[in-house]
């Protein structure tokens, strides 16, 4: 695997190229028939595959801070679910609706902080350690001093932040822990390579339906189902396309072309600003988070998790994209029996996004075996 194929680790990069037909369900994406066939890449809405969503407020004290969740179910253990870097909590919207007709649970998947419709007051800071105490503080606000059983899943970087979480005992009533397609050995020699990838990506699109393209037609997500309903939280409208203050918030590309003329003359600089003004009128979406600026944070997100995993006194579950993931600690520790793990193949890294049913029947599978969760209509 080559090191920029093992970038994906942070959220981002599938393993192998798109595989036709290997997007998984493609039930609630409609598909247009006549000539050429052409697939509807048009946004659908949260409230499709959640049942309702909150803003959740923490305070501290430097005030309060509001995490947004979408929820499911009414029965049985929590699933708190962790999005992966980049993403937000809607990335887990399929696997909702296949998790939820499987077993009784319910669901609580969170926009981390910096992400989705979180907002927080010092959003760049997405330390480990940081994020980490937010799943505390969250699972607090919502349930008190008497949390219900929770079960800690987490994907990429949202994987590493459910072993902090988990190693550090900040939610009292942890059930068990589930990492999915994270393994430090990966991760951290993809770090080198993350930035080029980063730079290789659109800076903005045009419309959500053209960011749901790209994210399909890229191989980022396989399952255009999950393409139409995540995409909405990985980016936003661009800032100031009506106000001349906007070009503060100008193309990554642009500010970097500023920051290196030499010149530094007024006409130029101010050419440059409206070339950009031109641009996000034409592309006024843009991600959510620029991932590149993050980039301090990575070391402490993977460095030493393979261990931090194997030391969580919980039943464990590892989901890979592929088997050649696994690092020599996770090996050994793998036939020692510490954790389980199953392998999805034909998955890119997103495979919860790629292959819902497969991992919906994974974690359904793990919870009725620990007799966490009851089966539901008959589910084996």
């Amino acid at each position: 695997m080559s090191a920029l194929e093992k970038s994906m680790h942070l959220g981002r990069l599938p393993s192998r190229p798109p595989l036709p037909g290997s997007g998984g369900s493609q039930s609630g994406a409609k598909m247009r028939m006549g000539p050429g066939r052409r697939r509807d890449f048009s946004p659908v809405p949260w409230s499709q595959y959640f049942e309702s969503m909150e803003d959740v407020e923490v305070e501290n004290e430097t005030g309060k801070d509001t995490f947004r969740v979408y929820k499911s179910g009414s029965e049985g253990p929590v699933l708190l679910l962790l999005h992966g870097g980049g993403h937000s909590a809607l990335s887990w919207a399929v696997f909702t609706a296949a998790i939820i007709s499987r077993v009784q649970c319910r669901i609580v998947a969170l926009d981390l902080r910096g992400h989705g419709e979180t907002k927080v007051r010092n959003s760049e800071d997405l330390s480990a350690e940081t994020m980490a105490k937010d799943v505390g503080n969250v699972v607090e606000a919502m349930y008190g001093d008497l949390p219900p059983p929770i079960m800690l899943i987490g994907h990429s970087m949202g994987g590493a932040i459910a072993v902090h979480t988990a190693s550090s005992s900040l939610v009292p009533s942890l059930l068990g822990l589930c990492m999915i397609d994270v393994v430090e050995g990966t991760a951290m020699d993809a770090l080198n390579s993350m930035q080029n990838f980063l730079r290789g990506r659109p800076k903005t699109f045009k419309s959500l339906e053209n960011a749901i393209e790209w994210s399909v037609k890229s191989g980022q997500i396989r399952n255009l189902e999950s393409a139409r309903v995540s995409m909405v939280g990985q980016v936003k409208q661009c800032e100031g396309i009506t106000s001349p203050e906007g070009s503060k918030s100008i193309v990554e590309g642009i500010i970097e072309e500023e920051e290196e003329d030499e010149e530094g003359s007024e006409s130029v600089n101010k050419r440059k600003k409206e070339d950009d003004m031109e641009t996000k009128k034409d592309h006024p979406y843009t991600w959510r988070i620029e991932l590149a600026k993050t980039e301090k944070y990575w070391d402490g997100w993977f460095r030493g998790l393979s261990n931090l995993f194997l030391s969580c006194p919980i039943p464990k579950l590892l989901l890979l994209a592929g088997v050649d993931r696994l690092d020599k600690d996770l090996t050994i520790g793998q036939m020692q029996g510490k954790f389980q793990m199953q392998v999805l193949p034909q998955c890119g890294h997103a495979v919860h996004e790629d292959a819902p049913d497969k991992v919906a029947e994974a974690v359904a599978t793990f919870l009725i075996r620990h007799r966490f969760a009851e089966p539901i209509g008959g589910f084996q």
